[in-house]
């Protein structure tokens, strides 16, 4: 649906997914086919040229393509067909070396494979620019005060730039795992009929070899027509990718709620509004994201589930990735282009952020009172006092502070100074700090 395409996508990465983008991968093949071909004599050179000037994705009629493929069976069949044509139209002897030796798969899978270069280099720039702008937001709040959630409730106190480290330390692994996939899967798929390149009498290595440079792709070892592990892999790892967001998206639209209020996406005009309630500030870039982080994941399910292909050539299982990898990648990339235009634009309001600390009349301290007793009391007794104040404080709604002080057993061992002490969050961060500075050193340095 266009009308969502600004909503949910990446405009330059779905771009190169367009009809015309797929067409002119696979004649950005055919066109290097046969100039590597001509390289290694086995066309003639005119020939290649004569091929070369018709591999134009603007030259071929996109409908009538399309119409061809639902009896062909794929794309590739009725668009070697219309470039023969096309070619035959200025020289026949040079449209006989049309798809001179390949099959249809190769032409698309190695198209596919140009295509996912060019948006694989978008998604790598978006994940270094949203890894720059967490490590910047990580280090200006590596000491700003918070309160740590689990099951959703109030926990202990950290500071706010710990939890956007975490949040960067899983985006630098995916910029490694992008780096990776991109070694390992930006590869030429070039096999002919079964994987022997056997039309090419013997000079198939040489011609593949010829392509690979031509279309500055990887030379795989062998053709992979029925080994779908490399663009399976493609889908996985922008899965992870899209599971990262979907928690950071959480995370921040959990910190926007009214009842919280420490986190917030920027107001701007016509931004997060309501079309009935004029004081909403919805959080809009989060909700995107989460809707990807929703969708992604069973996408991804149904690329793993084509790996199964049956031998040589898949039946069914090569035909549903064809617009499933699309999908991820565009979906994919549109949720990481909002996270990183979003990151920082984000209002951080610190003050609430401390106040909320005081949320639970300091119950968020009972961790650090039960350490400070069972150093005297042992673990076991340290428990049982602490539980038994927090229960009172939160019947009694006292501040736990309160409750420690006026117990006999608390009092034998810790001094009112030792319990303010104790109730000072800054003093309960552990290495949080430190933390915050590995992760952000470690990002910047791009171990």
């Amino acid at each position: 649906m266009e009308l969502l395409n600004y909503l949910f996508r990446s405009e330059d990465v779905e771009r190169k997914f367009s009809s015309r983008a797929c067409l002119q991968g696979m004649l950005d093949f055919e066109a290097g086919l046969a100039r590597a071909e001509a390289r290694a004599g086995v066309i003639p050179s005119s020939a290649a040229v004569a091929i070369t000037v018709k591999c134009k994705a603007d030259f071929f009629d996109v409908a009538e393509l399309a119409r061809g493929a639902r009896l062909a069976g794929n794309i590739a069949i009725p668009l070697v067909k219309a470039l023969t044509a096309l070619v035959s139209e200025n020289d026949k002897d040079a449209a006989r070396f049309v798809h001179w030796g390949a099959t249809s798969q190769d032409a698309i899978d190695t198209g596919l494979v140009l295509q996912l270069r060019q948006a694989l280099n978008f998604v790598a720039s978006d994940l270094d620019r949203l890894a720059a702008a967490l490590a910047e937001l990580a280090a200006k709040h590596r000491s700003t005060l918070i309160v740590g959630r689990t099951w959703m409730q109030q926990a202990l106190p950290t500071t706010f730039g710990v939890i956007v480290a975490g949040w960067l330390d899983a985006i630098d692994r995916h910029r490694a795992r992008v780096r990776e996939t991109q070694g390992r899967t930006l590869v030429l798929q070039f096999g002919g009929a079964v994987g022997t390149l056997a039309a090419l009498e013997g000079r198939g290595a040489e011609v593949a070899k010829n392509l690979a440079e031509e279309l500055a792709l990887g030379l795989p070892k062998i053709p992979w027509h029925s080994h779908r592990d490399r663009v399976a892999e493609v889908a996985t790892t922008l899965g992870l990718c899209v599971g990262t967001l979907g928690k950071i998206a959480k995370d921040i639209s959990l910190h926007s709620q009214t009842e919280v209020a420490e986190v917030f996406e920027p107001a701007e005009k016509g931004r997060g509004g309501s079309s009935t309630m004029p004081h909403k500030r919805n959080p809009v870039a989060s909700a995107v994201v989460l809707s990807t982080a929703v969708r992604v994941p069973g996408l991804v399910c149904t690329m793993l589930t084509a790996m199964g292909q049956e031998h040589e050539r898949g039946l069914g299982g090569w035909h549903a990735e064809w617009e499933t990898l699309p999908e991820i990648v565009s979906l994919s990339a549109g949720a990481l282009h909002q996270m990183a235009d979003l990151v920082p634009k984000l209002e951080i309001d610190t003050v609430r952020m401390h106040e909320n600390l005081e949320a639970t009349r300091g119950l968020i301290f009972a961790e650090a009172i039960t350490m400070a007793l069972a150093e005297t009391t042992g673990k076991p007794a340290a428990q049982e006092i602490v539980e038994t104040s927090c229960e009172r404080a939160r019947k009694e709604k006292r501040h736990l502070r309160d409750v420690i002080l006026g117990d006999g057993h608390a009092k034998a061992h810790l001094s009112a100074s030792d319990v303010d002490g104790l109730f000072d969050p800054q003093k309960y961060l552990g290495t949080a700090e430190e933390f915050v500075d590995r992760v952000v050193a470690a990002s910047k340095s791009g171990e």
